[in-house]
């Protein structure tokens, strides 16, 4: 649904979406009702109807909006740096710090995995993030930053390095953010060999 809305009316929507978002992840898509998110907020359903078409209208549109700020984030962590490299680590510095503040959304997202309902638009934001990686990859590769190789099999190795550390260590764990990243980003740049072996080799 599209609508042009006032300020007044962005708000009360953006109210809809985060507190819906809470409660989808505290307590499930399934057994949250519309009925409970307008309780909760203090409004009547024409209100909700008035901003989205549906229960799923509304979890679409939390996963969406997710999406856009994660890819915001990153490129707002990224700037004008110029090097291909630098702007990746950037990029998983970033991506790391967001998710560190929405927690919530990586449940959603697990949960919308498994839905045939929302399956698909995850595995479109899949793609929009894989492009983006192979994107920079094949710019580094370009450069002679990085070896050359097939862009598309290291976007996929450096975003599952990313995506099994984001779940384990920053969301599972709680580690902090930096300290995360600074191990995917060694051990995507550096690998099974370390930092040493890695230099040795180059100069071999």
């Amino acid at each position: 649904m599209s609508r042009r809305l006032t300020p007044r009316g962005e708000q009360r929507r953006g109210e809809l979406l985060a507190y819906a978002t809470e409660r989808f992840a505290t307590n499930g898509y399934h057994p949250t009702s519309v009925a409970e998110l307008v309780d909760g907020l203090g409004v009547g359903k024409g209100v909700f109807y008035w901003y989205f078409e549906s229960k799923e209208d509304l979890f679409l549109e939390i996963l969406r909006s997710g999406e856009r700020g994660l890819r915001r984030a990153q490129h707002e962590g990224m700037g004008d740096e110029p090097d291909p490299l630098v702007r990746m680590e950037l990029g998983i510095r970033a991506s790391m710090e967001w998710w560190a503040a929405h927690r919530e959304l990586y449940v959603l997202i697990e949960f919308a995995r498994t839905e045939a309902s929302f399956a698909s638009g995850v595995r479109k934001g899949e793609r929009v993030a894989l492009e983006d990686t192979r994107r920079l990859v094949q710019e580094a590769m370009d450069s002679g930053a990085i070896a050359d190789g097939n862009a598309s099999i290291v976007a996929q190795a450096v975003l599952g390095v990313s995506s099994v550390l984001a779940r384990t260590q920053l969301l599972g764990r709680s580690r902090p953010a930096q300290e995360v990243a600074d191990e995917v980003i060694d051990f995507c740049w550096h690998g099974l060999l370390g930092r040493d072996a890695t230099e040795a080799r180059r100069s071999a």
